[in-house]
């Protein structure tokens, strides 16, 4: 706009100079500015107007790793060409390069263009509005107009398959739980009832249906396994490591997707862990303190998967309860005979003490400490490895750049021996 000023300057003085003096000169050159002045402004104008834009998004959930694709379409709706359009997209998802310049653009003609962006950030993004601007030749004049809604786009947190999570199959004791009715088939056949409209085909029985001519349907009970809950410490005094997340790089293999801050790690480990447990038919809770408390009851769906992602997929350490007071005031959560996977990379050994007492209630805890030293903590974890795995606990320690599978997977060497020792 700064050439549209000088423009209005010039006009200014050459009226105000022709009023002064009379000299026809001047006159024709505020004449032919202010020509100029109106002639860019209603090129710019057109050049706005009658604009179609459209853009498909091809998933409203992605996740850090995969792909997102959109389609953009720009139509010209005018007889009129369009010497140039620049479309520029607010989106605020990280690396998402949609904006593109479109040049002569015909009268009732469109130009299209696809654009795909590897999401290397969990969280909740906009993907819109869209900002069409375009001048006169001269670029003396530009006007901008806003076009297009906004959508919202959900990225979930990285995740990685475990083949062998040292998670022990925790039994309920019996109760209620081994009595609930189920929708979905499991190994504990309940009973029989007549067949009701909407009820799948495979669960007929057949033998019995014919018996009795008419169709009849096997009911289920849950599996007489107990709950697994997922506690991870979002304290804010617990992480380390860079948090400047907007210039992390994206990187060409999954595992360095990950920047080296414990907070992610945390997350993605949590991730992983309730998708293998889910993927297994467990019921599957999430215990977290972050800006609020953060407790999602333990369920077996996938729509139970989804909610746990969607709330770590946004979830940030900024909590002010370190963690072993959010597991002193969950414990109750915690039944006898269910499971507890503690995710934390605070290296002060005070948590281990309510994982004892957790471990003494019946629970069956595995305590995942990420090396905090690892991230440019001062303090060593070797103190709460040891701790824990004294509590009862099955530890495991994952480091900055280390595989997370291989790290779930191999207990810690000096844990063992102190395990062995207190044992002798």
């Amino acid at each position: 706009m700064t050439r549209y000023r000088v423009v209005w300057a010039l006009f200014l003085i050459a009226l105000l100079g022709a009023l002064g003096t009379g000299r026809d000169l001047l006159w024709a050159t505020a004449g032919s500015l202010l020509a100029l002045i109106l002639i860019a402004v209603g090129w710019a104008w057109l050049g706005v107007n009658w604009l179609r834009i459209s853009r498909r998004t091809f998933a409203r959930t992605a996740q850090v790793g995969q792909v997102l694709e959109e389609e953009f379409k720009l139509a010209n709706l005018s007889r009129l060409p369009k010497l140039w359009v620049e479309v520029h997209d607010l989106s605020t998802l990280p690396g998402h390069a949609a904006s593109r310049v479109v040049g002569l653009l015909g009268g009732h003609q469109w130009r299209g263009w696809r654009v795909r962006t590897v999401c290397t950030q969990r969280g909740r993004y906009a993907l819109g509005p869209l900002v069409v601007s375009s001048g006169d030749p001269l670029g003396v004049y530009q006007l901008r107009r806003r076009v297009g809604s906004v959508h919202a786009l959900l990225v979930y947190p990285l995740t990685f398959e475990l083949a062998r999570f040292p998670l022990p199959a925790a039994i309920s004791t019996g109760g209620e739980a081994l009595y609930r009715r189920t929708h979905h088939v499991t190994p504990n056949a309940a009973g029989l009832r007549d067949y009701i409209s909407g009820d799948s085909i495979n669960r007929i029985h057949w033998p019995t249906s014919i018996r009795r001519q008419r169709l009849t349907v096997k009911e289920f009970e849950l599996d007489p396994v107990a709950d697994a809950w997922i506690a991870v410490d979002l304290w804010a005094g617990g992480h380390f490591g860079r948090q400047d997340f907007e210039t992390a790089p994206a990187a060409a293999t999954v595992e360095t997707l990950l920047p080296a801050s414990s907070e992610e790690y945390a997350i993605a480990i949590a991730a992983s862990v309730v998708q293998h447990l889910a993927q297994r038919g467990r019921a599957v809770g999430l215990i977290a303190h972050e800006a609020h408390r953060l407790v999602i009851p333990a369920e077996r769906s996938e729509r139970q998967l989804n909610k746990v992602m969607e709330a770590l997929a946004v979830a940030r350490a900024v909590g002010t309860i370190p963690f072993d007071g959010l597991l002193r005031m969950e414990a109750t959560l915690l039944r006898r005979g269910s499971s507890l996977v503690a995710i934390s990379a605070w290296p002060e050994p005070s948590w281990a003490i309510p994982i004892q007492q957790i471990a003494r209630g019946g629970v069956r805890v595995v305590a995942i400490v990420i090396d905090g030293q690892s991230f440019g903590a001062a303090q060593s974890s070797e103190a709460v490895i040891t701790a824990l795995a004294n509590a009862g606990a099955i530890v495991r320690v994952v480091r900055c750049g280390q595989s997370i599978p291989l790290a779930l997977e191999s207990e810690p060497a000096h844990a063992r021996q102190q395990v062995r020792g207190t044992a002798l």
